[in-house]
This record gives structure tokens, C-alpha cells and sequence, in this order.
């Protein structure tokens, strides 16, 4: 009656990992043997992994991420792809992050730039970071429509707070003037105190001439590039390989 005393107690203060350790700890005999500090010692620490991994499923849930599975650990560096092993490493600290730094990620289509991107952001979330992941033309439509309804400084102080903003498709469609305007301001939010991934089909030096304003291009331009780190992927597409490979295989269990 005591345990089950303290195990609803322990969840009615929300010690779930805790409770659930402790739950282990009355069915394994060798538990028994312990002391009372070492079997404490286990409780607080399976309940920090436990807050540690439901902290995890929230950010991943939040962040939205294109393509979830992708992680650092599955980097494909095999080819002429142009990555920089020593780069990848160095970005999976999260350095970049806490010194509110950018990542470029460019290159044709189907090169695995989104790919790449969702596993920056992945690992930002397992480093405790806060992520969105969201393409530059769905963006642009959110804050159309938040002009509309009045709740557009509502909208860009979400942004704000978004310790990693993953903009996919940079640049793949022309932009009004507004929606110039409105870029700078979500970039502007985020100089020295933020960090942003972009990917896109662009170089990096066309990007002015897609601004098509050179008042504004500077402006974001500034904001973006100077504090950046810069991934050219090369090689062909990587969903073109995958089909290929998928089709093959498939002849031969035919």
C-alpha cells in the first residue's frame, strides 16, 4: 500500500519517469540489494531521461520537418557531392547555433539539400533547440494572410523566438514587393540572436537578382550571408539514383 501511495503521488506531481522506475524497481529482485542512495541515484536519473526524451518528441513534433528520419548519422559522403566531412562535424555541435550563426545549402534539384537541412535540424532539436522547418513560398502565403487578418506581428514574433528557421526553396518563385519587405523583417529578427538554414536551387550570388530590389537584396543579404556557413552540393539528383536503384531491383525479383 506504501508504493502505490507513493507512485500515485509521484505522478500527481508529473515524476512520470520516476514513478515508472520505480514500478521496475518492486518486479526486479536484484534491485533489492541495492542501498537506498544507489536506488534513488536510479530513480532521479531515469527521470531526467525521461524529461529528456518527452523535451525531444515535443521539438521534433514542433519543428515539422520535411523529411523526420534525416540525421547526421546517415550522411551519405560517398561520390563528388562537395561535402566537407570536417563542416558536417563541426555544424553537429550546434556551435553555429549558440553563436547565431546561418547555414546556405545550394545546389540542383534532388541533391539532397532538404535532406541535409532536416538533419541540421534534427540535430538541433536533440540538442535541445527549437526548430521550424517551412518552404520561402508557403511562408510568404502565412504572412499574406496574417496581413489580412491583423495578426502579422503576432506571426513574426513566433518567428523571432525560433532558435533555427529552416526556409526550404529559397527562391524558387519571384516575390511582390510586400513580400520583400516582409522577408527583411522576419531575417531582421533574427541577426545576432537566431540562427537560419536555407536551401536552395540558386547560388548563393544570384540571390540579389531574385530580390530584384537592390535597396532590399542588400539588406537581407547582409543579414544572411556574412555569419554563414556555405554547402554547395554537386553531383546529380539523388531521387533520380533512387529510382533507378528501385527500378533495377525491381526487374530482377521480376
Amino acid at each position: 500500500m506504501l508504493a502505490q501511495h507513493t507512485l500515485s503521488q509521484l505522478k500527481s506531481l508529473k515524476l512520470d519517469g520516476m514513478a515508472r522506475a520505480l514500478e521496475e524497481q518492486q518486479i526486479m529482485p536484484a534491485s533489492q540489494g541495492l542501498t537506498f542512495e544507489d536506488r534513488l541515484g536510479l530513480l532521479v536519473e531515469r527521470e531526467i531521461l525521461w524529461r529528456d526524451n518527452r523535451r525531444l518528441e515535443r521539438l521534433l513534433r514542433q519543428a515539422k520537418l520535411k523529411q523526420a528520419q534525416a540525421c547526421m548519422e546517415d550522411i551519405d559522403y560517398r561520390g563528388s557531392r562537395g561535402l566537407d566531412k570536417r563542416l558536417m562535424v563541426t555544424l553537429a555541435g550546434c556551435d553555429w547555433i549558440r553563436r547565431s550563426q546561418n547555414v546556405l545549402l545550394t545546389g540542383p534539384t534532388g541533391g539532397g539539400k532538404t535532406w541535409l537541412a532536416c538533419a541540421l535540424g534534427n540535430q538541433a532539436c536533440r540538442q535541445g533547440f527549437s526548430v521550424m522547418y517551412v518552404r520561402v513560398p508557403r511562408l510568404v502565403e502565412q504572412m499574406r494572410i496574417a496581413h489580412g487578418d491583423g495578426s502579422f506581428g503576432k506571426l513574426l514574433a513566433q518567428l523571432a523566438r525560433i532558435d533555427v528557421l529552416l526556409l526550404d526553396d529559397w527562391g524558387l518563385t519571384p516575390l511582390q514587393s510586400s513580400e520583400r519587405h516582409d522577408l527583411l523583417e522576419v531575417v531582421d529578427d533574427r541577426v545576432n540572436t537566431r540562427s537560419t538554414i536555407i536551401t536552395s536551387q540558386l547560388p548563393v550570388d544570384h540571390w540579389h537578382a531574385w530580390l530584384n530590389d537592390p535597396t532590399l537584396a542588400d539588406a537581407i543579404l547582409d543579414r544572411l550571408v556574412h555569419a554563414s556557413h556555405r554547402i554547395v552540393l554537386k553531383g546529380e539528383s539523388r531521387r533520380k539514383k533512387l529510382t533507378e536503384t528501385a527500378s533495377a531491383e525491381s526487374i530482377v525479383t521480376d
